[in-house]
């Protein structure tokens, strides 16, 4: 199969209009080509949506609201979404409460969160500070494939031995008291796996790093502004969308010279229908898919009444109690559990960004981890643990909105099951991310790439798999040697700064 059949109506195709759809999109259409992006739904944007889900008024965030990887993305960086979106960055990147009235404060300050730790402050500063002081070099180590030489060798030795430690046995031996375990616990099972382990330790360190070296942004308007950003660089340069057009198989798509897929490994092998050679068809259908997550959206009368005051400045909130207790819960759920005090990830975005609910009202955006395809509702539960450590927090609630697992995938495909890593964050997944390949954008079929989480680096909105397949069709299929310039232009940069 080709996807050179006669005269090319586009240079490129892209099947999917997510975060890293668009940016395959936009530097395809920046190197002067053709583009034409093929979205399912009415809606552009896959996880980096923002839509009234509760009340009239009131804007929620689909799947992401928090943005780690927007200031550290190298292609966010080419891209100038600094320049071009207005970024919060919250004083304290993310916070822990713990039982009582404490809580664990990350700050983007590292000076600080270590002042604020105590007894645990220095373990804390020798931990992160070589990190955050190669921050950038962090990036470019974590932001590419795990199977290619490092640039920064010291750097990424560094990295591999706090790792080792966080993500093995020896975990417990650095800190003594519970703000400081729980801290790095909360921030590393983000990856929705086991615990300890090696990739949830290098998520932890990675997200941790940028906590300090420049926060974890959250876009005013929500996290569709990042993709209104994209979207508005790709119709400038040519590009073009057409939504609610669900794309069944590769032959039905017009003719062009190449096709970018925002789609995970199962949807190839159904795309391609059995034109994929044996053995790497073989490999996608063994790529493993992860543990899910329920979600809810809030509509309240009022923020949240936290009891450890430090986390009303806290951009994200980690609800699970201390590590032990946040390890019960992610070990149940890979067990196939149910957690009864589970894990759940909260933020209320209208705190720095009035314009998500009407005045004096709030947004909050929460989920938390369930065993893939569950079916469960998992609303009471996670407004049980945010009560546990907000007592009020239900006489709040104006409206809600909950999806399960199971509704997560609907909305999304490439959610299989609701996993919204699109595959298993494991090293083994993180080296042969689908496949154990140089260029694992590239497909067997001419002119085909894959650009979706399921490739290098994995999950996050940071457009980085989209970047780097786009580069990897330019250099192998368009005679482009050179990455384009993405960066604004005065039209685009943004006019009015968030004080």
């Amino acid at each position: 199969m080709s996807v050179r059949r006669g005269a090319p109506e586009v240079d490129a195709i892209v099947v999917g209009s997510g975060p890293n759809g668009l940016a395959a999109a936009v530097t395809l259409a920046r190197a002067g080509l053709s583009v034409r992006v093929y979205e399912r739904a009415a809606q552009v944007g896959g996880g980096a949506a923002t839509a009234e889900l509760t009340l009239p008024g009131f804007h929620h965030d689909v799947c992401s609201a928090v943005h780690p990887l927007a200031l550290a993305s190298e292609f966010f960086r080419r891209f100038g979404l600094d320049d071009r979106i207005d970024l919060v960055v919250p004083e304290v990147s993310y916070g822990h409460p713990l039982p009582g009235d404490t809580a664990g404060l990350a700050y983007r300050s590292l000076a600080r969160t270590v002042d604020e730790l105590g007894r645990d402050g220095p373990a804390w500063h020798r931990l992160f500070a070589p990190l955050v002081e190669h921050a950038e070099q962090v990036a470019e180590f974590t932001g590419n494939q795990l199977l290619r030489v490092p640039r920064h060798p010291v750097t990424a030795a560094r990295f591999g031995l706090r790792a080792l430690e966080q993500g093995g046995p020896l975990w417990d031996r650095r800190f003594t008291d519970d703000a400081a375990p729980a801290l790095l616990t909360g921030v590393s099972a983000h990856t929705i796996r086991a615990l300890p382990s090696l990739a949830t330790a290098g998520a932890g360190l990675t997200l941790a790093t940028y906590a300090h070296a420049g926060g974890w942004p959250i876009p005013v308007g929500g996290s569709g502004a990042i993709v209104t950003a994209m979207v508005d660089d790709l119709l400038r340069h040519g590009g073009e969308i057409v939504t609610s057009t669900e794309v069944r198989r590769l032959r039905d798509l017009p003719s062009a010279r190449v096709v970018l897929l925002d789609v995970t490994p199962r949807a190839l092998v159904r795309l391609a229908e059995g034109e994929l050679p044996a053995g790497y068809a073989r490999r996608l259908a063994a790529f493993r898919y992860g543990n899910a997550v329920a979600k809810v959206d809030f509509a309240l009368s009022d923020p949240v009444p936290w009891q450890a005051a430090g986390l009303h400045a806290a951009g994200t909130v980690h609800v699970g109690g201390t590590r032990a207790q946040i390890r019960r819960a992610e070990n149940t759920v890979a067990r196939g559990g149910h957690a009864a005090e589970p894990y759940v990830l909260v933020s209320q975005p209208s705190r720095w960004d009035p314009s998500r609910a009407p005045d004096g009202r709030h947004t909050l955006w929460a989920y938390t981890h369930v065993p893939r395809g569950s079916t469960v509702d998992q609303t009471e539960a996670i407004i049980g643990q945010i009560e546990r450590y907000a007592p009020g927090f239900r006489d709040t609630i104006l409206a809600h909105a909950g999806r399960t697992a199971q509704v997560v995938e609907a909305h999304n495909p490439n959610y299989v099951g609701g996993d919204i890593s699109a595959g298993e964050v494991s090293i083994r997944q993180l080296l042969a991310r689908p496949v154990l390949s140089s260029d694992p954008w590239r497909t067997p079929l001419a002119g085909v790439y894959l650009c979706s989480s399921s490739t290098p680096p994995g999950p996050g909105v940071h457009g980085l798999a989209g970047w780097h397949a786009a580069l990897s069709a330019l250099r192998h299929d368009l005679g482009v040697s050179s990455a384009p310039d993405l960066s604004p232009s005065s039209a685009q940069r943004k006019v009015t700064p968030w004080p």
